[in-house]
């Protein structure tokens, strides 16, 4: 077999093969001869039909079976004869498929980039630490009070703090605006969900009292037809509500699950989510950090195959997390290119530091994060049955996990620095 190449770009390759005729037709006997054994033809027994009968019968059919897979076999000798790896699959051109002659076709892919990983070491790294203290978890166990936020009824003017209840209705210049208008709304006031100075002007109104306030809507209000306006509000005040915080007691600890151990089980329960939580984002933002460094250390041209395939998904995941499933919806591809590229070019990083290296996938780290994908969901047991049952699933986990030890192995070369900084600022956190 004759194979010639020539680089018609910076991974694209042009392949000629030549197959000799002697090949195509030794293969073309060989299938006509055991097709003459079961062949059942009229006017003979099964398996009793001449060659001649076979071959004028069968003969283009198994010609067109044999070129077919002549061309995939060979394209596989070739490239292998000439050390190349392609990137995606090639486009196959014939050039001659004649019986009695010669097959030839040229092959036109690209290959995956040549490139020397910059040695690790040299990578200058900032990697986050952060723990959590006991503030934060009295932090955190004052948040979930306030989720449970309690408001009693009060005959007295309305303070910072206190949920008053209103009807309400707009108008500018007298006349009422669409969506000015309101009844039974509770509004906290001082939680800014509001018009600012509507909310202001409810502070020290108290229960059945009427009131008319003025608002400026600020000149980027998203009613454009509102913005820059000064509207009166009509109020009527139905309710005024003081808050109280549940006490930290056995029955609020119930509220969240704890059947046993009261208010010492919730927050044992409180600190193992948030240094779950703490680190995954650690892990997160420490490995976005290495693939930054790697990328920026590491540029290679990647191959449009892989590049299109990436596009092609990143555009399927984002239907599937929007719930769509009409192609129409689909996100555009020109915003996903740089990314889809980061993503190909850090695969090819990430692979040649794991044949490099030799790094094998650790089984007690798959499961770990098997384990910490679904620790947030109610049933974990059976959320866990379901990903090991399911190979698409697994491999996506198992894949995380091996990216996860390649971090790791870079963090033990690199030069690292350590940056400590608190739960509160890395989880933006605030009671």
């Amino acid at each position: 077999m004759q194979v010639s190449v020539e680089s018609t770009g910076k991974l694209e390759r042009r392949m000629q093969v030549q197959v000799p005729a002697e090949r195509v037709s030794k293969e073309i006997a060989s299938r006509l001869k055991q097709l003459s054994r079961t062949a059942r033809l009229n006017g003979f027994r099964p398996g009793k039909a001449p060659l001649t009968v076979i071959r004028q019968q069968f003969g283009p059919q198994v010609h067109r079976e044999v070129i077919g897979e002549l061309l995939q076999s060979s394209f596989s000798e070739a490239v292998t004869q000439k050390q190349l790896a392609p990137a995606g699959n090639p486009r196959i051109e014939p050039q001659n498929i004649d019986e009695g002659q010669d097959l030839t076709y040229v092959a036109t892919f690209e290959v995956f980039p040549e490139f020397a990983l910059q040695p690790v070491e040299s990578l200058e790294l900032e990697r986050i630490t952060a723990d959590v203290t006991e503030t934060d978890v009295d932090a955190m166990i004052e948040r979930l009070r306030k989720q449970q936020m309690r408001y009693t009824a009060v005959m007295r003017p309305a303070a910072l703090g206190d949920k008053a209840t209103v009807d309400f209705e707009g108008s500018i210049d007298g006349v009422p605006f669409a969506g000015g208008k309101g009844e039974a709304v509770a509004i906290v006031l001082g939680e800014n969900r509001m018009l600012p100075q509507l909310e202001q002007g409810l502070i020290g109104v108290a229960p059945g009292e009427q009131k008319t306030v003025d608002v400026d809507f600020p000149a980027d209000y998203r009613a454009t037809e509102l913005a820059g306006k000064r509207a009166s509000f009509k109020v009527d005040v139905k309710t005024v509500e003081e808050p109280s915080l549940p006490e930290l007691d056995e029955e609020f600890s119930k509220s969240f699950g704890v059947t046993e151990g009261g208010v010492a089980q919730l927050r044992e329960d409180v600190v193992a989510n948030m240094r779950r939580e703490l680190e995954q984002t650690l892990r997160t933002r420490n490995k976005a950090a290495v693939m930054e460094k790697l990328f920026e250390a590491n540029p290679i041209d990647v191959p449009n195959a892989l590049l299109e395939s990436q596009i092609r998904d990143m555009q399927v995941e984002a239907m599937r997390r929007a719930g769509a499933k009409d192609v129409s919806q689909a996100p555009p591809r020109e915003p996903l290119v740089e990314p889809a590229r980061r993503r190909v070019a850090l695969g090819l990083l990430f692979n040649d530091i794991i044949r490099r290296e030799s790094i094998v996938l650790d089984p007690a780290r798959s499961n770990a994060r098997l384990d910490e994908m679904v620790g947030a969901y109610g049933d974990g047991a059976a959320l866990k049955r379901a990903y090991l049952q399911n190979a698409d699933a697994m491999r996506q986990v198992e894949s995380l996990a091996l990216e996860d030890q390649v971090v790791d192995w870079i963090l033990a070369h690199a030069n690292v620095h350590e940056k400590g900084t608190t739960f509160k600022e890395l989880m933006n956190f605030e009671a």
